[in-house]
C-alpha cells in the first residue's frame, strides 16, 4: 500500500523531519497493491469513544517540561505529518510490504496533531511528544504491530527495514498503553544511518499520548528522561 506523498527537510543535522532530517539514504520506502492520493484522512469517530475538550496546543508539555539538555520547539501542521512519518518509519509517498501494514491514518490540523520535539545537539537525540485525535482504541494499533513487527518500505528508489518490537507497557494509569522498540535500517547500510527509537503510548479517552526517544545508531536510550516526560505529558493530557 502506498501512502500520500511529502518532502522531507530541515535546517539542523540530527532530529525529525523538518527540524532534524533523516541522513540522505534512511529515506522512507515503494510498491503495494493499493494507491492513495492525496492527504490521510482521520479514522472514523468511534460515537462511543469520550473526548477531551481542550485543544491539543494546550496540553503539550511546556517546553521547560522536557529534559533541560532538550531544546524543545513546537512544529507546524506540516512539519508534524513529516516527523510523524519519521516515528513510524513510513513517510507520506512510501510504499509497506507486506499489505495491512501502513500506519492508522491521521489529520494534521491545529486540533487534531501537536508535536514538540526536544533535540540534544551534544548527542544527535531527539525526545519527541505527538498528541492525536483518534477514534480508535490503541488495541487496535496494538494488533497491527504484533502483525507487522517487521516490514520494508520503499520511496523514490530507497528500501528500509522497520522492526518494531512490542515491550512491556509503563506503569501508568490510563486507558491503555502499549511500549516499543524499533529500527530503521537502510538497504544500503552505512555507519550513522540506522534510526533507533524507544516509544511509550498512552490513550487518555479520545487523545493518544506518544513519547519517543529517537537517535541514529545504537546508542543506549534515555529511558529515565523518556519516562519523566512521558508522566507529564500524559498528567498534561488528563488535566485537560
Amino acid at each position: 500500500m502506498t501512502v500520500p506523498n511529502s518532502t522531507r527537510r530541515g535546517p539542523r543535522g540530527f532530529g525529525v523531519s523538518g527540524w532534524v532530517p533523516l541522513a540522505a539514504g534512511a529515506v522512507l520506502l515503494i510498491g503495494c497493491s493499493s494507491t492513495v492520493t492525496g492527504h490521510p484522512a482521520a479514522s472514523a469517530p468511534n460515537t462511543g469513544t469520550q473526548q477531551v475538550a481542550a485543544q491539543l496546543s494546550t496540553l503539550m508539555p511546556d517546553a521547560a517540561q522536557f529534559p533541560a539538555e532538550y531544546e524543545a520547539v513546537v512544529l507546524p501542521p506540516e512539519a508534524a505529518a513529516q516527523a510523524a512519518g519519521d516515528l513510524t518509519g513510513v513517510g507520506r509517498g512510501a510504499t509497506v510490504q507486506p499489505d495491512g501494514c501502513v500506519p492508522p491514518a491521521q489529520q494534521f490540523g491545529s486540533n487534531q496533531t501537536a508535536v514538540a520535539v526536544g533535540t540534544d545537539n551534544r548527542t544527535r537525540a531527539t525526545m519527541t511528544v505527538e498528541l492525536t485525535r483518534t477514534g480508535q482504541p490503541l488495541s487496535a494499533l496494538r494488533e497491527q504491530l504484533k502483525r507487522c513487527q517487521q516490514v520494508h518500505v520503499s520511496k523514490a528508489g530507497a528500501t528500509t527495514t522497520v522492526t518494531t518490537e512490542l515491550q512491556t507497557p509503563p506503569p501508568i494509569d490510563v486507558d491503555d498503553t502499549l511500549a516499543l522498540r524499533r529500527t530503521v535500517v537502510p538497504q544500503v547500510s552505512t555507519a550513522g544511518l540506522t534510526q533507533s527509537m524507544q516509544t511509550l503510548t498512552g490513550q487518555v479517552a479520545d487523545v493518544r499520548i506518544t513519547v519517543t526517544y529517537m537517535t541514529f545508531g545504537d546508542a543506549k536510550p534515555d529511558t529515565t528522561a523518556l519516562n519523566e516526560l512521558f508522566t507529564t505529558a500524559v498528567r498534561r493530557v488528563e488535566k485537560g
